[in-house]
């Protein structure tokens, strides 16, 4: 695994705010900072400053951006099993072997691209609608 990058000295994170969560809270924290492959710190850090950047969202539209990223990577947790039972169709057709589950696997990436329509349609199309 690769090494982290050291920050330039004027760069370097110096302070060390705390804030206290229940115990749900908490889990929803550690869910969320796992679900982007990065530390609890890290993640509270990132969040915190993009909120702070950018005051002019109202909590709405910051809920519906929440929305949008955790469906996003629902989509990414699903598309990797039909990937790799994709493949395993297409290597055993191009073998000249049945594939007796390909058409369970194309279902799988219809409802996924519809999914993935549906997706687009809700959050892109109202993204650019009114940006």
């Amino acid at each position: 695994m690769r090494q982290r990058e050291r920050l330039l000295a004027e760069k370097k994170r110096m302070h060390q705010p705390s804030c206290r969560m229940n115990d749900d809270e908490f889990q929803l924290l550690t869910h969320a900072a796992s679900a982007c492959r990065m530390s609890i710190a890290g993640y509270l850090a990132h969040s915190a400053l993009k909120a702070a950047r950018d005051l002019e969202h109202t909590e709405a539209e910051i809920a519906t951006h929440r929305e949008m990223v955790r469906e996003l990577f629902a989509l990414r947790r699903a598309l990797g099993p039909i990937g790799n039972n994709l493949n395993q169709v297409t290597k055993a057709l191009n073998s000249g072997a049945d594939a007796p589950h390909a058409k369970a696997v194309l279902d799988a990436v219809k409802r996924t691209a519809e999914r993935v329509d549906a997706f687009t349609q809700r959050y892109v199309g109202t993204e650019t609608s009114t940006g």
